[in-house]
């Protein structure tokens, strides 16, 4: 991947971030279960560092 790709892609994965911590807290007022979508987010953390090391990189 090239800079702009990896930008794009960490922007994307941000953007996915964001909608699901919107779901954990939709999920947290009416008291479901939220550690499916908390295990997400946290591979979601993870692909975000991975690429914003890969960005460093490519720098």
């Amino acid at each position: 991947m090239n800079k702009a790709e990896l930008e794009a892609e960490l922007q994307h994965l941000k953007m996915d971030y964001i909608r699901i911590q919107g779901d954990v807290e939709k999920m947290e007022s009416i008291g479901g279960r939220t550690i499916p979508i908390e295990q997400h987010l946290k591979r979601l953390e993870q692909e975000i560092a991975d690429v914003r090391k890969k960005l460093q990189e490519a720098e």
